[in-house]
Formats: structure tokens, sequence, C-alpha cells
């Protein structure tokens, strides 16, 4: 420790810090300190601790401010800019950048006590000046680097982890500067698959800046640990960052930037091996992946800065067949990253587990079972299990057989099983949450949950003769050389999904005949127009049929079966106004579906092996129509299965509100963080002991900070899923669902909220589908999706309207540009860049 620092315990060298430090001296010091240290190529500095800062927050009154709920960050920031650096601080701060040598330039960079830490980075969120020279200088650094705690962007990335605004303080680094010749990051794991045996380095000539800050394209390396290099991609040296002789930087563009890269790798293997070295011994050091920016000058490697990598995705393993095949439904069922509370009801009570259930029953152990990892709660990953058949699905086969030659699927809707389970769901609806008391209300998700099981019992008997009928269409069709007529042979099915679209394309039907209803719907916010809908009496009647809708179908979910988070439809009129606007851009298509079903009879039934034998014909009719039964089960009884879930989501939801209101839950909404094993262990909202209210406040915040910090990261590795076949000039390839090719345009629909991007005749790109989805295939040429396989709602309702489809790319919406024309060829599953 220097005289310095001896003297005056706000101004200390970087060495005198470590991990135990962070309150002092925040994450990016406390990381470099413990580098330092280990004897690692740190440049040497000071910092400037946490306390120099509170005490300036003082003086500028920041926590009076703070209890304002109307000012704004840019105050906050002027507040502390406005403040005085002491003399005694000045004098220490300009001693300490003394000993770093005679007008020596430095960089002065934030060290946030919420920085650069495990589950939240910060990266980017605070300022850092490089290349400041003077001790003036230097003072004036550190106070903007207090005042850049305190921007927009840093403010809300805090809110957003649940960070508490008026505990958080900075502390601020200096350091020698290094001027480096090349200059980056490096990755001690792959952040794009997760994989933890690569080093990936992004190498910029000039300071690291370029890199950082994404002004540059820089070159890239997938070494190995050893730091064998696996591949190179050259960057484009857009820019080059470099110090000025007074201070500063300056940009350098055009034939200088080209000149310092000259096409050529910025980086020689001994330089490579050199980093990835660095890189492991970091890693080594913290015990986890680490994101590193490093400097390279005169021939040696300086680290600037190690934090932990966050985002990081979880290490996908080697997927077989079976698996793959789960996945892809997994993929499709779990869109978005599930919250708690949907982990423990719908994910482990709702379809992949009835699927497990159904397997068991018949002596399949694993299949679709412990399908989600979490971590402290938080699901960080999609496992897709390896079923395992046992002696029991041997002695299974009797029972199969039997449920085969008794159980016709068109019955299934007949059984006493269904009446009483519709009777349950009306009991449930039938509740008033509200007058409940905490006891019942309890009670309720899991009787909701309970009736589930009426679905399961039902699929459980009819599914085997579903799947016979079908196998009974599909061998012989192949064998005959007609199998691309089977999509349209089983298409055009009276289903319940088609009775809602029946219902939407008449809703459709009568806005496109009413100019003054179209213009009243006209708007992005459908919700409020339909309320101002409700008190014109012009538009009654439509009003009416649209309740009527929502009372009918509104039960469907709007994301996916297995989230509660997400809501109803009946929660979201303005997704079916959405959805029948698109509608009426197009020309209706009654029948269509069932008249290419009856051509696709027509002509196999044309076959010459069958023409021959009206025995054989009669047959194949017969065999076609339960064919088309067990498509109408396969879709009804998941139409039924979600009918219990708007109660569920009604009742937690109304736990939420009576937690809010107890002082619990910040939001009722917060009640998805929480498992619903934690809710049903509170006896009274009310009486609740105040450290069991702490913890059960603090699990909510590190579970909304590790879901924000996950926001981008997908749960399992779409590349393992859905392996790239061969498909030379194509843009992205997938699983072919339906055959035919297409030029057009391309457009990139994310969600429900997007539905009105979709113009008529353009291709619709998305990440999965739903039901709720299925209008928008009446305006799409094709669709190209990211998840989902050959027997999903994307490709069901595809081939129904005889458009080319390509299901299972894993990155179609990020591959596929918006708004480029591109040809889908769902014949061979490819997508490729039209011909300028």
């Amino acid at each position: 420790m220097t005289e310095t620092s001896a003297t005056d315990p706000r101004v200390v060298p970087l060495e005198a810090f470590g991990s135990a430090d962070l309150a002092v001296v925040g994450g990016k010091a406390a990381n470099l300190g413990e580098l330092l240290r280990a004897g690692l190529p740190v440049p040497p500095g000071f910092v400037v601790t946490t306390d120099a800062y509170a005490a300036a927050a003082e003086r500028s009154g920041l926590a009076e401010l703070l209890a304002d709920p109307a000012v704004r960050p840019a105050d906050l920031r002027a507040a502390i800019e406005a403040v005085d650096v002491p003399s005694d601080l000045r004098d220490a701060i300009a001693a300490a950048y003394a000993g770093l040598g005679s007008g020596v330039p430095v960089a002065v960079r934030s060290s946030a006590t919420a920085e650069d830490l495990p589950g939240a980075a910060f990266a980017g969120q605070q300022d850092t000046y490089l290349n400041v020279i003077g001790p003036d200088a230097v003072v004036d650094a550190v106070r903007r680097c207090w005042a850049s705690l305190w921007t927009d962007r840093a403010v809300s990335y805090r809110s957003d982890r649940s960070v508490d605004q008026a505990e958080v303080r900075i502390a601020v680094v200096v350091q020698a500067m290094v001027a480096s010749e090349t200059a980056g990051v490096m990755f001690t794991a792959d952040p794009v698959s997760g994989t933890r045996d690569r080093v990936v380095v992004d190498a910029g000539a000039g300071l690291g800046e370029a890199v950082v800050s994404g002004l540059v394209t820089p070159d890239h390396y997938a070494l190995d640990r050893d730091g064998r290099l696996l591949d190179w991609t050259p960057g484009r040296g857009e820019v080059v960052v470099l110090a000025e002789a007074g201070g500063g930087v300056r940009h350098e563009a055009g034939d200088a930037a080209r000149a310092a890269t000259s096409g050529e790798p910025l980086l020689d293997r001994a330089a490579l091996a050199a980093l990835a070295r660095l890189a492991g011994t970091i890693a080594d050091h913290f015990g986890r992946p680490q994101d590193i920016e490093w400097a390279i000058a005169a021939g040696r490697v300086w680290i600037l800065q190690a934090r932990p990598m966050t985002a990081l995705p979880p290490e996908t393993p080697p997927l077989n067949r079976i698996q793959r095949l789960q996945a892809s439904i997994l993929t499709e069922y779990l869109p978005v990253r599930p919250y708690p509370m949907d982990v423990t009801t719908t994910v482990e009570h709702g379809p992949a587990a009835m699927m497990a259930q159904i397997g068991r029953h018949y002596g399949i152990r694993g299949m679709f079972e412990d399908i989600v990892r979490e971590e402290d709660g938080v699901a960080v990953q999609i496992l897709p299990s390896q079923p395992r058949p046992s002696l029991k699905t041997l002695a299974s086969i009797g029972q199969l057989i039997r449920r085969i030659r008794t159980l016709r699927p068109a019955t299934w809707s007949e059984d006493p099983r269904q009446t009483m389970f519709l009777a349950e769901v009306a009991a449930l609806e039938a509740l008033d949450l509200s007058t409940l008391s905490w006891r019942e209300l309890i009670a309720v998700p899991t009787r909701a949950l309970a009736a589930q099981d009426y679905c399961r019992d039902l699929r459980v008997d009819y599914l085997p003769g579903a799947a016979a009928a079908l196998v009974k269409v599909v061998l012989p069709v192949t064998i005959l050389g007609r199998r691309s007529l089977i999509p349209d042979l089983l298409g055009g099915v009276r289903t319940r999904t088609q009775e809602a679209n029946d219902a939407l394309a008449r809703l459709a039907d009568e806005v496109r005949a009413d100019p003054d209803l179209r213009v009243a719907l006209t708007g992005p916010d459908l919700d409020g127009a339909l309320a101002a809908l409700r008190i014109d009496s012009r538009f009654g009647g439509f009003v009416g049929r649209v309740d009527d809708f929502l009372a009918e179908f509104g039960r469907r979910e709007t994301t996916s079966p297995l989230l509660v988070s997400a809501p109803t439809l009946a929660e979201s009129p303005g997704i079916v106004l959405g959805v029948v606007l698109a509608a009426v851009e197009q020309p209706p298509r009654d029948g269509e579906a069932v008249s290419r079903s009856a051509e696709a009879l027509s002509r196999l039934l044309a076959h010459p092996r069958l023409r021959r034998s009206p025995r054989r014909q009669a047959l194949m009719r017969r065999r076609v129509q339960r064919a088309r039964e067990a498509v109408a089960l396969r879709e009804d009884t998941h139409f039924y299965f979600t009918a219990a879930v708007p109660t569920l989501r009604g009742a937690i939801l109304e736990i939420g509100r009576r937690l809010h209101d107890a002082g619990l839950l910040t939001a009722p909404s917060d009640v998805f963080h929480l498992r619903w094993e934690e809710v049903a262990a509170i006896g009274d909202p009310t009486a609740i002991r105040p450290a069991n209210a702490d913890s059960l406040r603090d699990r909510i915040r590190r579970r909304t900070a590790r879901r924000a910090e996950l926001g981008g990261v997908p749960m399992i590795d779409t590349r393992r899923v859905f392996p790239a076949a061969g498909g030379g000039d194509a843009v992205v390839t997938g699983t072919p669902a339906c055959s035919g090719t297409v030029t057009a345009v391309a457009r990139i629909v994310g969600s429900t909220d997007d539905f009105s991007r979709l113009g008529d005749g353009e291709i619709l790109v998305c990440p999965y589908t739903n039901p709720a989805w299925t209008p928008l295939f009446q305006r799409a040429a094709a669709v190209v999706v990211d998840s989902g396989s050959i027997a999903s709602h994307a490709a069901i309702v595809a081939r129904e309207y005889g458009i080319p489809a390509v299901m299972g790319t894993g990155s179609g919406t990020t591959a596929i540009v918006d708004g480029e024309t591109v040809t889908v060829d769902g014949t061979c599953g490819c997508v490729t860049r039209a011909a300028r």
C-alpha cells in the first residue's frame, strides 16, 4: 500500500483489493485486484472507493431526489456532476496519479457494486474515459464516472434486474493506458452454443474500444482450450480507435482502417496461444466462464478486465434421433422461458406430463419426463429425455389390441368421462374466486389441474385406435407410391379448431361488408377499439358475436398450453380482432381443404390396383375416413385439454392479488416468479412472519434478475435439435412439411403482436405457432418455422391450406432478413435467397 492510500483510505492501489471487497471497490476493481494478486498481467492503477462516491452523493442530496418518483435520471446525473470534489480527495487522486508516472495517460473506468457480477454484467452501462492526461482531467473523469451511474440505460438495466437504486454505489478504477496495436475481447466459452471447451476471440486494430462498443466488425477466432485455431472469420476494419497525443481518442476510418487490417489475420498463432493460456488461467481462477478484455502492445498481452460471462446458453449435448424428435416438440410448446409457476403447474401437470403418463401406462419410462432444468427456481434448459421400454411394454400389447378393436376414435366425445370433464370445467368456471377464503382459493389450482386427468385417460384409451387408423392409411398409400397425397387426404377435417377459424372468418366477412365497422377497428389499440364499440349501438350485433366467440373458444392459449403465465384468448380480445382484420384482406377460402381432400381421395382410388377392385376401393374409403377421425381426435382432445386453464390462471392471479394486498408482492403478476409449493405453503398472507416475507421477496428479486439476464438466451441449442442439412446455397434448411415452391417477400412475425405485419401473399417466418396463428395461413404464401415437426400445428394447418412449409429450421427468424425475397421449397425443406 502506498503512502497516499495509507493517509486517505478513499484512494487505494488496485492490488490492495480482491473479491471480498465488492462493497468498497465494485465488481470491476475487485476482479482486477484478484487478477493482480494472481500474478496476471494487469496494468497498474488505483481505485477511488465507493466511500468517496457516497460522500459526494450525500452532498448532492441524492437520497432526497431518489425519494421523489417524478425525478428523472437526468436530474440525478446533474446533481452529481454539480458536486465539488473536496480538496483533500483531489490531492489524494493527484498523488496516486503521479505514482503511475509523470503525465502518464490513464483509462478511467467505473466500477459499480452491481457490476461485473455472475448474474448481471452491466456491460457498458456506466462510462469509461480513455487516454486521460493530467490530474485535473483525472478528477473530472472520476466525477463523470460517478454521474454515469445515473444514465437512463443504467437505471433501466438495474430496474429490470430488481436492483435497489438507493443501495447501489460506484467506485472508479484509474489504470495506466495500454497503447495497444491490437485489442479486443475473448470468452472462455462459446457465447452462442454454450460450449465450454472453446475460447472465442474478437480482435480489432488499435484500442479495444472499437470492438467493445461495436464500432468495428472484428476478426473472429475460435480456439480450443490449448489455443489451436479452429476457425477464423476476417473482420472488415471499418474503424480504428487511436490515442491522441494530448489526450482523448480519435477514430480513423476508410483507407487508414483498411491499411491497419490489410485483409490478413490480426493475430498470429503465438498471440492466440498466449490469449488462450490466459483465458484458461482466469477461468480456472474464478471457477466459471469469463468475458475478458485484452490488449497487445509491443508484443506483450495485457488483461484490462474480466467478468463472469452472463447470458451463457446451457451446453446441449449431442441428441439422438428420438431426443431430437422430443426436442422439436418441446421447442414448439416452450417458445418462451417458463416461469417457476408454469414449471410447477402446467409443465409438470399439462400436455407433456400427460404424454409421460401415457408412456408409463404402456411401460415406457422417460418419455417427456423432467423436461426442464431449473437453477434457483429459474428454468435454464430444455432436457429432451430418452424413453426406455420395459417388460410392461410387452405385457401391454394385449391392452393395445383390445383398445384398437373396441374404441373407435370417432366415438370419444360420447364417452361418459368427457361429460364428467365438461361438468367439472363448468363447475370451476362458476366459482367466484374473489369471494373464496384463502384456504378455498388455494385448493382451486390443484382441482383445475386434476380435471385434466379426464383428458389423459381418454387419450390413453382412444389414441391406440387413432394411431392404428393412421398407419392403415399411411402404409398402403406409401406402398402404392402415392405418399404425396397423404397431407390432403387427412386435411379438411371438421374440428373445434376449424370451427373457431370458421367463426373468425364470419367475423371477417362482417367487417369486410361494413366500412364504418372497418374504420372503427382501425388503429393499433384493438382492445380500446372494442371497448369503444361496446358503447356504440350501431355495432352491438358485432360485439355480441365477438363475445360469443370468446365464450366458446376463449379458453385457448395465446402462446402455449404449457404456460399458465400467458393470457388466454378470452383475456386478449385485441388478438382476436387482429386475426379478424388480417383475414379481412383475404377472399374467403371456404371448403378449399375439404375439396382438396376429396380430390386426393379420387386420385388415390384411381390407382390401377384400387380401380380394378370396388371392394378395395370401399375398404380404402373406410380407412381414410377412420384416419380423418383420428386427426380430429388428436386436435379436439388438445382443444379440450386446456379447458380448465382459464380457471387455473384466474386462481393464480387472484392469489397474486391477495399477496400484493398483503404487501408481499410488488405486483400481483409477481406470483408467477414463485413455485406452486411455495405459494401453497403460505397459511395466511396477512399473518406471515416478517422473516418469511423477506425470504419470499428476495426469492422473487433473484429470479427476476436471473430471468432478465437470460432474456435472449435459448433453453436449448437449436442446431442440435435441427441439424442443418446439405442445402447448398440455402439460407436455412428444415423438415419438409408441405410440398410446393413459392418465391415471395419474407415477413418475420415474432408474436401475436406482429400479426398485422404479414401482408397478403408474403411468406410467414416465425419462431413457433399455435391455434391462435391459424388465420394467418390464409394470407401467407408459405410458412417457415424455427421449431416444430411434420406433425406440429403449423405443418398440419399449412397442409390444409396447401402452402409450402418448412419446419424446424432452428434459425429462420434470425437468418432470413425481414422484407427480403426468398424462395421456399417445401419439398426439399430449404429456403434460398431469390436471384436478383
